[in-house]
């Protein structure tokens, strides 16, 4: 094979792989599920469900009244409403997905990540301390008021924590039906690794490292 064309082959691969890994371009208007074919089911990020018929639709179809509330608060002050197709059928295939995100006063959402998509995110209310880690472990980060957003690249760390006096909002959007979701604690400690692989990268007795997973593994 020429240089030439081992150049054109590389290319192609590269935009073959980024077309498969982000979410497929529409080929119609829109698509609601159709509720006939069962619950909404995923398989990666696609959807299996078929559209129903675009006569069918409706206008309800295209509204959410699932935010104007917080949803239920965890343990570390955070309620995250997520919206996505399952329960917005109007997103479906669109390449877009959101949330509503409401912390208490000193709340977290714990350092995370998207692997499939850029995350835009907008204080509704509040002062935010917010930002994240490049591939460098630089930090990008500050606080963020009431009317400012931050950015989110995909893939990459991020955190939210509310240093205000008052209950904070923020607005997030992703650019994909189904961004993915991945806690560093619970990734960490809470999915099965080796034991002794934690201890010695933690620097953490056997202990400490029972106590992590007994907090963070959710079958335990």
């Amino acid at each position: 094979m020429s240089p030439i064309s081992a150049i054109l082959f590389v290319t192609f691969f590269i935009r073959c792989v980024t077309t498969l890994a982000s979410d497929p371009d529409p080929i119609q208007d829109f698509c609601i599920p159709n509720p006939k074919f069962g619950s909404l089911r995923t398989r990666a990020h696609l959807s299996l469900l078929p559209c129903k018929n675009s006569s069918e639709a409706t206008p309800d179809d295209f509204v959410f009244s699932g935010m104007k509330s917080a949803g239920n608060f965890s343990n570390t002050g955070l309620a995250a409403i997520s919206v996505n197709p399952s329960n917005f059928p109007g997103i479906n295939t669109l390449g877009m997905s959101f949330l509503r995100a409401d912390l208490k006063v000193g709340g977290i959402n714990p350092p995370h990540f998207h692997p499939r998509a850029t995350e835009i995110a907008y204080v509704v209310q509040g002062s935010v301390y917010s930002g994240f880690v490049d591939s460098t472990n630089r930090v990008f980060a500050r606080v963020i008021e009431q009317g400012e957003v931050i950015v989110f690249p995909r893939g990459l760390v991020h955190f939210l924590m509310n240093v205000g006096d008052k209950p904070a909002t923020i607005f997030g959007s992703f650019n994909s039906q189904n961004p993915g979701l991945q806690k560093i604690p619970a990734a960490i400690f809470g999915s099965g690794i080796n034991e002794k692989l934690l201890e010695k990268a933690f620097g953490l007795s056997p202990k400490q490292i029972v106590d992590m997973r007994r907090r963070f593994d959710p079958k335990k």
